[in-house]
């Protein structure tokens, strides 16, 4: 997956952990370098990247653009108290991995290329087995210390040992570390023969052993820490806001993966408890950009003088990633979910035909796919390798996932989905009594109480509720400040929330975090729903295998069809856009990346920010 797409960012809603015994990373002297194979300035998880050797810049952004100004933007949901944000303990703040580099860079507009970063070279065993990375000499900390291969291997062990569990999940397949002079490091894996593990591993951030090593690494803390990357932190303001500047000595700003972009001179995230706030705030010229996620906002929302005026503008930038499954999630760890028939039946609740035209403007398509807008996505009935794959399983899949095609065929009416639901929950030993649906063996009463932080999904939520009430399913809501939210969440406290996972044209060992038995009580876990069975486990260890591209697509489809008939979740909709709005003191270069839209190449135009200043100075 693309380090466009953050995986390694997901730091607040990151998961998995367990500790793994990491072989001594300490530097090894007879270690011989592998001299026998050819040193590149990339790779690519498939075939050669496009770039050559030589090449300057990306080819989506400006090499000349000014440096300077501002953009605000807003974090929603309440604050913050931590600036270490690879830790489970805290709520670290927004944008904290602007001030950290990498060994490697993906290029937005391929879909798995990384370049080297912190690494001038690397070498890839034919195998991939291993892989060495030659560090630049140049390359510093933000406190002028060099950054050595000492620094890379003492990163790792911190991360997966002592950092958040996320960690040691995505690098469970790597069986050493070693440092074997200042400027190269190795990485031994064991033989999983997964083709991403060599490049992710170059998405590893590298910290400062020299400041860690003193320090507690696993408690929170506002300091702000020394990184390697464009930015450092400028001001910390615990709860209401973090600025980050632009570093005029950062080391790298002249290589050919940084060329043209991290142009703004202030990052500055403003911190607002709810999404309404935040929005007047944009109107009001207060903050400079937002993604504009709520559907009657984009249709009728932005009537207000600024953007008649031509200071604010709207854009939609294709989505070349597959969608993002974000969802109603099921705590299958509940003893009321344990039974398919009723996740399938409460499903069946959430009426899309109705909130789209009612509420979203006709502007989203109902998900259906984990994989959704992607030649992974699972279709029809399992045919050909799919099928074949599939058949290993049979005794251990439920009859209909080889009977009957995805997507699944439930009723768009609703009062016909509401039939089959209670048909469902009557099979599952559910019965009416005195309006209230009750087991009629334990006499418990079906109860759902939807966990939430922020207001703005009461309104999707309330829907639902009152359909589930009409078959005597007892439902609530509970909004709770994002600090409550994240420590239910890591203590699975919850009987359904709603949960988000991105997904890249090239997924892999991030999908361990979301899916597999490892997981699923492991606090603070992407298994949000507790899935734990064997199938996904072993689809998905197949799924990092993959050696080809068909084979990777074949896996991706299997898992898909499994994942949709378990109903661990209750799917919600996607637009297959971003949608964004901006004061108009921007400027880009076009067409956008293929692949993901790359911020870090925008800059401020000077005269523009001057003129919008001036006009809201006058208001």
């Amino acid at each position: 997956m693309p380090h466009a797409q953050r995986r390694l960012t997901l730091a607040a809603c990151a998961t998995l952990a367990w500790l793994l015994p990491f072989a001594p990373v300490a530097a090894d002297p007879a270690a011989p370098h592998s001299e026998a194979v050819a040193t590149v300035h990339g790779l690519a998880l498939y075939d050669e990247p496009e770039l050559p050797a030589d090449f300057s810049h990306f080819p989506h952004v400006n090499p000349e653009a000014p440096s300077g100004g501002t953009l605000t933007q807003a974090a929603v949901g309440g604050s913050f108290d931590s600036t270490n944000p690879f830790i489970i303990r805290g709520t670290p703040a927004a944008g904290l991995f602007e001030i950290y580099d990498t060994l490697v860079e993906s290029n937005p507009n391929e879909p798995f290329s990384v370049y080297g970063l912190l690494a001038e070279g690397m070498r890839l065993d034919p195998d991939r087995t291993w892989i060495e990375f030659d560090l630049r000499p140049e390359a510093r900390f933000q406190d002028g210390e060099p950054i050595t291969a000492h620094d890379v291997a003492y990163s790792f062990t911190l991360l997966t040992e002592q950092g958040n569990p996320f960690y040691g999940a995505y690098y469970a397949d790597v069986e050493a570390v070693t440092a074997l002079d200042d400027r190269t490091v190795r990485f031994d894996f064991a033989e999983v023969h997964s083709r991403e593990l060599p490049l992710i591993v170059g998405q590893l951030p590298v910290l400062p052993k020299h400041y860690w090593e003193t320090r507690d690494f696993t408690a929170p803390t506002l300091a702000a820490h020394p990184g390697s990357g464009p930015y450092r932190i400028a001001e910390v303001d615990p709860g209401r806001r973090i600025v980050y500047e632009r570093d005029p000595g950062y080391w790298g700003r002249d290589l050919a993966v940084k060329r043209g972009r991290h142009n703004i001179g202030r990052l500055v995230y403003d911190y607002y408890r709810d999404r309404d706030i935040a929005w007047e705030a944009f109107k009001a010229g207060v903050l400079d950009y937002r993604i504009d996620a709520r559907a009657a906002t984009w249709a009728i929302g932005y009537d207000f003088p600024a953007y008649r005026d031509g200071l604010v503008r709207r854009l939609a930038i294709p989505d070349g990633q597959p969608a993002r499954m974000q969802a109603f999630v099921f705590n299958l760890r509940r003893d009321t979910f344990e039974d398919p028939r009723v996740r399938e039946a409460l499903s069946l609740t959430f009426d899309f035909p109705w909130l789209n035209a009612n509420l979203f403007y006709d502007a989203y398509r109902r998900t259906e796919s984990y994989f959704q807008n992607s030649e992974m996505a699972a279709e029809g009935l399992p045919e050909g390798d799919e099928l074949a794959l599939l058949e290993g399983f049979r005794d251990q899949l439920p009859e209909r996932l080889f009977q009957e095609p995805v997507p699944i065929d439930h009723p768009l009416d609703l009062r016909e989905r509401l039939r089959l639901a209670f048909e469902l929950l009557q099979e599952a030993g559910y019965e009416v009594e005195r309006g209230r649906l009750v087991h009629g063996e334990t006499g418990q009463p079906l109860t759902v109480e939807v966990l939430l932080f922020d207001t703005g999904m009461e309104r999707v939520t309330q829907p639902m509720l009152r359909n589930m009430a009409r078959l005597g399913v007892q439902g609530s809501i509970r909004i709770v400040d994002i600090n409550q939210y994240l420590n239910r969440l890591r203590r699975f406290d919850f009987d359904m929330t709603v949960g988000q996972f991105p997904q890249s044209n090239n997924p892999g060992n991030e999908q361990r975090d979301f899916w597999t038995s490892a997981a699923a009580e492991v606090p603070q876990s992407r298994n949000l729903m507790g899935l734990a069975d064997p199938v996904v486990d072993a689809l998905v260890d197949r799924l990092i295998r993959a050696d080809s591209r068909e084979a990777l697509n074949v896996t991706a489809r299997a898992l898909d069809r499994v994942l949709l008939w378990h109903f661990p979740m209750i799917p919600h909709y996607h637009s297959g856009e971003t949608r964004i709005a901006i004061w108009d003191k921007f400027g880009w270069p076009e067409p956008f990346p293929e692949y993901g839209m790359d911020l870090a190449a925008w800059w401020v135009d000077a005269e523009r920010e001057a003129e919008i200043n001036q006009r809201l100075r006058r208001r």
